[in-house]
C-alpha cells in the first residue's frame, strides 16, 4: 500500500474484501440454527461462529493491507490503533437472532482513516443484501447507486434498541412519536433510516463496532446522526473502547430529529 496509508481502497483490495465477506456470510448460514449460544462477562451472547468470523476477517483484513492497518474488532482488540489507517469490524451484529434462530443480522466492517470513517461494507446474510460507503463518494445497495432523493419520508417507524425502551417507562403519559420496531441489531437500526423503512433510531449503548459501518452508510445518504454523549469523532490513537458506549439518534430528517430529540434527553437521565 506504500506509505500513504490514507489513500482509499484499490479495486484489487475492494474485490478481496467482497471475497471475504461471502466466506464469512457464507459460513454463517451455514452454522445458523446449528450451533449453541454462551454468556460472555458482559452478559451479552457469543457462538463459535461469531469467534471464527471474527478471526477470519481479521486474517483477511490483514492480508488484504499487508499487515499495514490496525484492527479494533468486538471480539479482539478493542484498543484504537496508532496506525493512520485503521478497520472497525463487527463480525456478526445481531448474535441473539442469529442464536435464536431469527434471520436478520449483519457482517459490519468500516475503514477509518485519520479517526473517521472512510469505507463501510454492511453485509446481511439472510437477505443476501449488501450497503457499501464510500466516503464523499455514496452508497451502493448491491451494487446500485443510493441517491438521498430516494430516502421515503412515508415511515412512522422508529427502531429502537431493548434498552431504549426505558424511555417510554420514564415518561409513561407521554405519547412517542412513531411506531417503536425492534430489530435487534445495532447497525440495521441505524440503517433502517437511510434505507427508508424508519424515519428515526434510537440506540441506547452501541459500541463502536455496532455503529462503525452504519455512520459512513448514513452520513453518505445524508441522514442525521446526533450523539447524546460521547462523539466518535473526537477518539484518540491507543484508546480502549470496551466499555465505551455512544448513546445516539438517527434520523432521515431535520423534523425526524427535532420529534426524537427530547426523548433522546429523558433516556440519558
Amino acid at each position: 500500500m506504500g506509505k500513504d496509508l490514507s489513500m482509499e481502497l484499490n479495486n484489487e483490495q475492494f474485490d478481496s474484501l467482497h471475497n471475504l465477506v461471502n466466506e464469512v456470510a457464507e459460513r454463517q448460514l451455514k452454522d445458523f440454527g446449528q450451533i449453541n449460544s454462551e454468556l460472555k462477562p458482559d452478559g451479552s451472547l457469543i457462538t463459535s461462529c461469531d469467534r471464527w468470523s471474527d478471526e477470519h476477517i481479521v486474517k483477511g483484513i490483514s492480508r488484504i493491507t499487508n499487515n499495514q492497518e490496525g484492527i479494533l474488532s468486538e471480539e479482539g482488540s478493542k484498543i484504537i490503533p496508532s496506525t493512520n489507517a485503521y478497520w472497525v469490524v463487527d463480525p456478526l451484529d445481531g448474535t441473539t437472532n442469529f442464536a435464536a434462530g431469527i434471520p436478520y443480522w449483519a457482517i459490519s466492517i468500516a475503514r477509518f482513516v485519520e479517526g473517521k470513517p472512510e469505507t463501510a461494507i454492511l453485509d446481511i446474510p439472510p437477505l443476501k443484501k449488501r450497503i457499501i460507503a464510500i466516503k464523499n463518494k455514496g452508497v451502493w445497495i448491491n451494487s446500485k447507486k443510493r441517491n438521498e432523493s430516494t430516502i421515503s419520508s412515508k415511515s412512522d417507524c422508529v427502531s429502537v434498541c431493548s434498552r431504549s425502551i426505558s424511555v417510554l417507562q420514564k415518561q409513561p403519559d407521554k405519547r412517542f412519536p412513531g411506531k417503536i420496531r425492534l430489530l435487534g441489531v445495532s447497525s440495521l437500526n441505524m440503517t433502517s433510516v437511510g434505507t427508508g423503512q424508519t424515519f428515526g433510531a434510537l440506540e441506547s449503548t452501541p459500541k463502536i463496532w455496532d455503529i462503525a459501518a452504519a455512520w459512513l452508510i448514513l452520513l453518505e445518504i445524508g441522514c442525521y446522526i446526533n450523539w447524546l454523549d460521547i462523539d466518535p469523532n473526537n477518539l484518540k490513537k491507543g484508546e480502549d473502547l470496551s466499555s465505551v458506549n455512544f448513546p445516539l439518534i438517527a434520523a432521515s430528517s431535520k423534523h425526524g430529529l427535532e420529534k426524537l430529540v427530547p426523548w433522546g434527553e429523558i433516556l440519558m437521565k
